[in-house]
């Protein structure tokens, strides 16, 4: 991906028009990428309600959407991170954080808007953190969220104190697997995504603002060099990030029981990088789309959800996302090369 600094004169007599960060290219609104995923998707629904004809019940597919949500919304945050060239490897101790404040205030008898609101401030907060220092620390992503995850994990056992948190009320109860989680049998947590990755989507390929992140992943010298503020757009992905972290947790509560403990969270940031990467986002950053992420998130839980009903050791699940990670990651150096090429 590059940035045009260049273009045409205009007719003799005409000014110029304002200099932009315009993206010189923009991916198409659906990429083969996200069509192959549809693809394989499709497959692996296919032959698991072969192999399981209880597959494709709403007893299974609802659970399904349910689990896939926080990782796809994570997701949209990371998605935008990388397409900046950035990454946040955080994002799991950043949800630990998040879920056991806002757990420990459902369980001190604050109202569900309050604990929402609440949890999306402090994953603002830490989102902020990471933004600031990246931003303008001029330090490189993956060393600042590497230390902050641990800082940020260590804030979440001195929140837990050692012990669970128990006597969760159902609070969140629109966001679980019940009855009052859906409406026409779709998972209300699931809708809240879709519409995140709509918003998102629109902003990214619809707006200037969108296009920034684009220009900055491509060459953030060249992007600063006709006006775009990239220490303040990088710094607005690590907030929006840490803002879809704060919603995340309330649905990772929404899906436990009455109890949350110190595990929470582990692991987390390892499905939601393998659900960008696998949706096409270029780890190298400059090319991206939060539709696929939705997509790899959906992949990564059908996999696991299918382990699990077959049966199998859920080692097996690691290994089949590990190979369309390996698969995704070199079909993208591969683009790339030929890219450079041409």
């Amino acid at each position: 991906m590059t940035v045009t600094l260049t273009r045409p004169d205009p007719p003799a007599g005409e000014p110029h028009p304002p200099v932009t960060a315009r993206h010189r290219i923009l991916p198409p609104p659906v990429t083969g990428q996200e069509l192959v995923l549809l693809g394989v998707i499709a497959v692996i629904w296919a032959g698991l309600a072969f192999w399981t004809p209880a597959f494709l019940t709403a007893g299974s597919i609802q659970p399904l959407l349910v689990a896939t949500a926080p990782i796809a919304l994570i997701g949209v945050g990371m998605t935008i991170v990388i397409i900046t060239g950035g990454i946040d490897v955080s994002v799991g101790a950043a949800i630990m954080v998040c879920s056991v404040v806002t757990a420990k205030a459902l369980v001190a008898g604050v109202s569900a808007p309050l604990a929402v609101l609440g949890s999306l401030a402090v994953g603002a907060a830490l989102g902020a953190v990471n933004g600031v220092l990246i931003a303008y620390g001029r330090v490189h992503a993956i060393i600042i969220t590497f230390g902050t995850a641990n800082l940020f994990l260590f804030l979440g056992l001195q929140i837990f104190g050692s012990r669970t948190v128990n006597g969760i009320p159902s609070a969140f109860e629109i966001f679980g697997r019940g009855e009052a989680g859906r409406t026409l049998g779709v998972p209300h947590a699931f809708a809240i995504t879709v519409l995140v990755v709509a918003l998102a989507w629109w902003y990214l390929r619809h707006t200037a603002g969108g296009r920034h992140f684009y220009a900055i992943g491509g060459n953030a010298h060249a992007a600063r060099l006709v006006g775009v503020h990239v220490q303040r757009r990088i710094l607005l992905a690590y907030l929006v990030t840490g803002l879809l972290v704060g919603l995340g947790a309330c649905f990772v509560i929404a899906q436990g029981t009455s109890t949350l403990d110190q595990s929470v969270g582990s692991g987390k940031e390892l499905a939601i990088i393998a659900a960008v990467v696998i949706g096409g986002t270029s780890i190298m950053g400059g090319r991206g789309s939060v539709l696929g992420t939705l997509l790899g998130a959906l992949l990564v839980q059908s996999v696991t959800s299918g382990v699990t009903q077959l049966g199998w050791s859920s080692q097996l699940a690691d290994l089949f996302v590990g190979i369309f990670i390996i698969v995704a990651v070199g079909t993208d150096l591969l683009r790339e090369r030929a890219r450079r090429r041409a």
